[in-house]
């Protein structure tokens, strides 16, 4: 399905890979409705951008939210208060229904690339990483709550168009390439390259109920 002029609801508008994300659907002339703690924080301008005030914490009328969307992006990471509670699983568990409810059907969940696969394990140089820096960087619990998302998705959320990415971020540099998507292969990618792979894999059905990590091909 091709989303042209389209509104989009993007959770984590004003993180590292959330702000070249609004860019980019901005530019290409849809819609963005971000849901902000701190509105100033965001660079972009457009008669295209609505910015509401609230966190996914204390937000009470989802429904409100998704009134005329077409596509919801949640690219949220807080691993200080992930090492807590499973904040994103709480409120994925709370998105779902409300999307039902509004009608919209598509869905992208941005993860870790050291985030496991639905009831699989980690590939042996991937769990070496997640439990030396990972875990000594304090962001274990990140990927744990975005383990439970996918088991939410997997399990619960047949019905919604869900597509998660399990992307390997390393900078804020410059474009580095065009990513793919593969189960397997993964490469650490820049913000603004894990914006645009997010964008263009948003429209590709085939993707529908995956969990792949990405690639740049050679």
């Amino acid at each position: 399905m091709e989303y042209s002029k389209s509104t989009f609801l993007v959770f984590g508008a004003t993180g590292r890979t959330g702000q070249p994300f609004v860019s980019i659907a901005l530019n290409e002339g849809h819609k963005v409705r971000a849901l902000v703690r701190n509105p100033e924080k965001v660079v972009q301008r457009s008669t295209n951008l609505e910015l509401i005030k609230g966190s996914i914490s204390n937000f009470e009328n989802i429904d409100e939210l998704l009134d005329g969307v077409d596509v919801v992006i949640c690219m949220l990471g807080n691993a200080q208060e992930q090492n807590k509670a499973p904040i994103n699983t709480i409120f994925i568990k709370e998105l779902i229904p409300a999307m039902r409810r509004q009608g919209v059907k598509r869905f992208l969940y941005q993860a870790g690339g050291l985030t496991r696969r639905y009831k699989e394990r980690l590939p042996f140089m991937t769990w070496i990483l997640r439990n030396t820096i990972a875990r000594f960087s304090g962001l274990l619990g990140q990927h744990k709550d975005n383990e439970t998302v996918i088991e939410y998705l997997v399990e619960e959320a047949q019905d919604v168009d869900w597509i998660v990415h399990r992307a390997a971020i390393i900078s804020d540099g410059p474009s580095k390439g065009i990513l793919k998507r593969d189960r397997k292969k993964s490469s650490l990618a820049t913000h603004v390259d894990i914006a645009k792979y997010n964008y263009h894999i948003v429209n590709d059905d085939s993707a529908i109920h995956t969990y792949d990590l990405s690639y740049y091909e050679k």
